[in-house]
């Protein structure tokens, strides 16, 4: 693929794969005092084309097409409707964050291939894989971008105990199947994974579910720069909700990536967003 990736932005406070389930805490920290929404919001949109974009689209891309490119890919997200509460932003930031923290590859983009333009994109939040030296990894995502930790840790427990469901599993292998560009490079060994006949238990030999939370955070709001009492705080505070997750009765036949962000004040995040969205939207 011809797009560079974006500079890595979120700081790694907490990476823990020796736990089951596996913990990243990030940071977004601070500049001059303040939250870096403005910074925060820049990183994002510049995930934008390879998140909204086809295979094809982003193998073309070139200084040339670049900036209507990018105007597709803002258009695209504005098009899924009322955006901003369904999650999109949230999917943006998990496909950025597994393809920085654990170097991980788009199989698909979802909201590319969209049933209309006010439909909600059902299914797993992300599709990627991971080429590892034992073979191609499967990360099929959930996000909840959240103010509340606890409603956070409610609603992805109910999805991940559905999205585990073997019929569930397997209506949803089916629709990426249909998705998967042949002409990409993973794509063969993708689908022999993902194929009806492969039992689920190779699948979950070789798979993950990176599930990423935001939720506005108390040690955030409390300081205004990135220091040692910032960072204790904020390790016990992933500590205290990693256990509360861990608690609530997970699937046990797969491996659970458990990511943490916390935020400042989500709304105003999301105004950013919305800002940056739009701008780019109409370049």
């Amino acid at each position: 693929m011809n797009l560079p990736t974006p500079d890595p932005f979120l700081d790694v406070v907490v990476h823990d794969l020796g736990s089951e389930p596996r913990l990243c805490g990030l940071s977004v920290g601070y500049e001059r005092g303040q939250w870096r929404y403005t910074q925060f919001a820049d990183h994002l949109m510049e995930w934008l084309p390879e998140f909204s974009l086809t295979y094809d689209e982003l193998e073309e891309m070139n200084h040339a097409n670049a900036v209507s490119l990018f105007r597709k890919a803002a258009k695209i997200i504005y098009n899924t409707g009322k955006f901003k509460n369904r999650g999109e932003f949230g999917e943006i930031l998990l496909h950025s964050v597994i393809r920085q923290v654990f170097n991980s590859i788009p199989a698909i983009s979802k909201i590319y291939y969209k049933d209309s333009a006010n439909d909600t994109i059902k299914g797993f939040d992300a599709v990627h894989v991971v080429d590892t030296d034992e073979g191609l990894e499967l990360w099929i995502g959930e996000v909840k971008f959240y103010k509340d930790i606890n409603a956070a840790i409610r609603d992805v427990i109910k999805e991940l105990r559905l999205h585990t469901d073997t019929d569930y599993l397997r209506q949803e292998f089916a629709l990426i199947s249909n998705k998967i560009d042949k002409k990409w490079p993973h794509a063969e060994e993708l689908l022999r994974l993902i194929h009806r006949n492969t039992t689920l238990d190779e699948v979950f030999k070789r798979a993950c579910i990176p599930v990423l939370l935001t939720y506005e955070s108390r040690t955030v709001g409390e300081h205004n720069s990135v220091c040692d009492d910032y960072t204790n705080h904020l390790k016990a505070e992933f500590g205290k909700h990693y256990k509360i997750f861990l608690d609530s009765g997970l699937p046990n036949e797969i491996i659970i990536h458990l990511i943490l962000v916390p935020l400042e004040r989500k709304e105003k995040l999301i105004t950013c967003l919305d800002d940056k969205l739009n701008a780019w939207k109409h370049i």
